[in-house]
């Protein structure tokens, strides 16, 4: 398992899904500029796609007080950011195929993880930016993406058992990655995007979350952000007590109202538990 190993894997990849990238085009020019018809049409032309975004923005995780029967009623509701990171992730998860059991998570519980992470960001940082929160929400849903490829490579040398026990001694998961392959997940999905040619500012938050990395844009505010995201909802520690004290004061450093974040995040952690029944 070492980084050349990674970057063969990546490279293997075939493209995104036909209508994943003509909705990647759609959104070239920023969400604002989005037309808004040719995004349905694109979006209704893959039947698997929308069943799968109608299920995800019906299910438990969202909360919504009413039933979405169409597309065109989830974009109005959600957003278009939010449906750009659905359907990237549906386009990912059907490419990158992995046990995430190495992580000590059902795929499942992975999947629940990388939603949570993405509505924390919306509903908390709304309330101080609400531009930024949509521009980071689809960002949130599907950074934890470099764990399917990691997973891969431990599963490929039979070492799951292994892995699992080095990850639950320790108490930093970028720190250990990278103890074991020479990068973060983080960083691997910085690749990804990079293969399949999404957002480059996207591609640099991802690469800066752990590594020092040269980017001609500003995204010291952004890589923040999903740090403390990351922090309180991780693959070790899903918004419980001790997560979201440490985020909160990560919240605090940057001198961002705390009380609104444990707000949000124990509101967003008492719907995940009480569905998760």
């Amino acid at each position: 398992m070492n980084f050349e190993a990674i970057v063969s894997t990546i490279d293997s990849l075939p493209p995104l899904l036909d209508t994943t990238l003509i909705i990647n085009k759609l959104y070239a020019d920023g969400d604002e500029n989005i037309d808004m018809k040719k995004l349905v049409i694109a979006l209704e032309s893959d039947a698997l796609l929308c069943v799968n975004i109608l299920k995800i923005v019906n299910s438990p995780l969202y909360s919504l007080s009413q039933q979405i029967i169409s597309i065109r009623q989830a974009i109005t509701l959600l957003g278009t950011q939010k449906i750009y990171g659905l359907a990237l992730s549906y386009s990912i998860s059907n490419i990158v195929r992995a046990n995430i059991r190495p992580y000590g998570v059902t795929n499942s519980v992975f999947n629940d993880i990388s939603h949570l992470q993405s509505r924390l960001v919306l509903q908390w940082f709304s309330k101080v930016d609400a531009k930024t929160a949509r521009y980071l929400s689809p960002l949130a849903l599907i950074m934890e993406s470099g764990k399917l490829i990691l997973a891969k490579e431990i599963v490929k040398v039979s070492q799951i058992k292994e892995f699992n026990l080095g990850l639950s001694m320790s108490k930093n998961i970028s720190q250990y990655e990278n103890d074991i392959f020479g990068t973060s997940s983080y960083y691997v999905s910085g690749l990804l995007f990079d293969h399949w040619n999404l957002s480059p500012r996207y591609i640099d938050i991802l690469k800066s979350l752990d590594f020092e990395y040269e980017s001609k844009i500003k995204i010291d505010v952004y890589v923040d952000i999903l740090d403390i995201v990351r922090t309180a909802v991780n693959v070790q520690n899903i918004l419980n007590e001790e997560s979201i004290t440490k985020a909160s004061e990560m919240v605090e450093e940057l001198g961002l109202n705390v009380d609104d974040f444990i707000n949000t995040a124990e509101e967003i952690q008492m719907v995940y538990i009480e569905n998760s029944r």
